[in-house]
């Protein structure tokens, strides 16, 4: 098993065991790896994940939960939902955000389920009514600092359905300037535009 979470673009990999996935970034000269497991160590990972020279980072452990709550220690963590809609032509629903083409999600609220997040978040942003959450897809983590605090967002994606596909409206106040149905051809194109994490999404469809 394992745990990926990106730091921009670079995954560092939480593991039990090395995967062949795993084992492919660990031959390359720019990823870090650290099989003894300290907080030392862990200190010493996250301070290599964001240095330039270093894309991927692979840090092995026989307690992968133990590992996961001496990683967790270092964040604050922030949860989020989002979807991954899909109409009836079989077309999915991706938005324009500050230039790069992503997927509907924002951070749960208060009171409410992670599910209702979701399909919260993806009317708000795009104006669609009547989303149907059909089934988990994954969870994917990235970080990022925000106000002098190292934030950790753990984004729990779902399968939709968009029935009525009236009403799109792009979220200014969210920065999304244009939203469009993509399949195929036209959905690779985007996926050069994009953030890893949404391309995992796409890949556990």
């Amino acid at each position: 098993m394992y745990i990926k979470i990106y730091f921009n673009d670079k995954p560092l990999f939480l593991c039990d065991e090395m995967t062949p996935e795993i084992t492919a970034y660990a031959h390359h000269d720019d990823a870090v790896l650290i099989d003894e497991f300290s907080h030392p160590a862990v200190n010493s990972m996250i301070h290599e994940m964001r240095l330039a020279k270093i894309h991927a980072g692979i840090f092995i452990h026989k307690d992968l939960v133990e590992l996961r709550k001496a990683v967790w220690k270092k964040f604050l963590l922030v949860k989020a939902g989002g979807g991954l809609v899909r109409n009836d032509e079989g077309k999915y629903l991706f938005m324009l955000r500050r230039g790069v083409w992503d997927l509907p999600k924002g951070k749960l609220d208060p009171g409410e389920t992670i599910e209702q997040c979701a399909v919260r978040e993806v009317g708000e942003e795009t104006g669609l009514r009547g989303v149907q959450l059909e089934a988990p897809l994954l969870v994917t983590y990235h970080t990022y600092d925000e106000s002098g605090k190292h934030i950790l967002k753990e984004s729990h994606w779902f399968r939709m359905n968009a029935p009525d596909m009236a009403g799109l409206k792009p979220q200014q106040e969210e920065q999304i300037t244009e939203l469009r149905w993509v399949d195929g051809e036209e959905m690779q194109v985007l996926l050069r535009h994009t953030f890893p994490s949404v391309r995992d999404v796409i890949r556990a469809v």
